[in-house]
């Protein structure tokens, strides 16, 4: 079967057997089919004839890494029509809201709210009753004993080198780090350590300019039980949404980190 014909078969799959126009009318593949099909063409045939058809992912996977990715990039008609896809694969409205909260931390609350807002239309329009049930885990008075709990889990001594290197002025910024981004978000239900660390990777992979930050998470990644093979193919899912430069930039942080020799 050539690149075309599993094209077809992947977005069946995945969006049922009238494609993507079924699940969201207005989408960006849709319009480009009548207006631009050599660009629909090469864009489908490489996404959902190549990219979608690479092992160490399972399709939940792809996306929740395609929701991250879109929600960081405010590609917000698109990321609308990847919520009805993720729900179609058997995805739940807890794991696609987790998904999109998981990158407050790294691009800010409006975007967030911006692509939040677009998932809950998709809901509403499925009669998913709103709001959904809390995934808080940790009192207030604990996020950041937990948050740092979790994160040095992730990190290690790295955490207690980073928290003694840190100038008495600019403390309060790591304590931020350990209550916010891993007190308020990393420990909530919905979704499992293992894939807020896949995703947070994704994230920032898909900011650029961030390799300090990504070389970390590398390290996090592998320390959490994600393999350098997934951690590559969940880089390779980002590749056609965020651009070569970007997921070369990414591959050079993970070959850094995690050599070819020692895996």
């Amino acid at each position: 079967m050539d690149r075309v014909e599993l094209s077809k078969k992947k977005i069946k799959e995945i969006s049922g057997e009238a494609g993507f126009s079924a699940i969201e009318p207005e989408n960006d593949y849709s319009m480009a089919l009548q207006d631009d099909p050599d660009l629909y063409g090469i864009a489908t045939r490489f996404i959902f004839g190549e990219i979608y058809y690479r092992d160490q992912l399972n399709e939940k996977q792809r996306e929740l890494i395609t929701l991250v990715v879109l929600t960081t990039t405010q590609n917000l008609p698109h990321l609308k029509m990847h919520v009805a896809v993720a729900l179609n694969i058997g995805l739940t409205p807890i794991e696609v809201k987790e998904a999109v909260y998981q990158c407050a931390p790294y691009v800010g609350f409006p975007k967030t709210f911006e692509a939040i807002n677009q998932v809950n239309k998709v809901l509403k329009k499925k009669k998913i009753s709103l709001p959904l049930e809390s995934q808080q885990q940790v009192p207030e008075n604990n996020r950041y004993d937990m948050g740092l709990k979790t994160q040095t889990s992730l990190f290690g001594d790295a955490i207690d080198k980073m928290y003694g290197s840190t100038p008495g002025n600019q403390k309060h910024i790591n304590n931020y780090l350990s209550a916010y981004c891993f007190g308020d978000f990393y420990t909530r239900g919905g979704l499992d350590l293992k894939t807020r660390e896949l995703l947070t990777l994704c994230i920032l992979a898909a900011l650029g300019g961030c390799e300090n930050q990504l070389k970390g998470h590398v390290r996090a990644n592998f320390g959490a039980g994600n393999s350098k093979e997934v951690i590559i193919a969940a880089v390779t899912q980002c590749l056609p949404y965020i651009g070569f430069p970007r997921t070369l930039n990414a591959l050079s942080c993970v070959n850094e980190i995690i050599p070819e020799n020692t895996v």
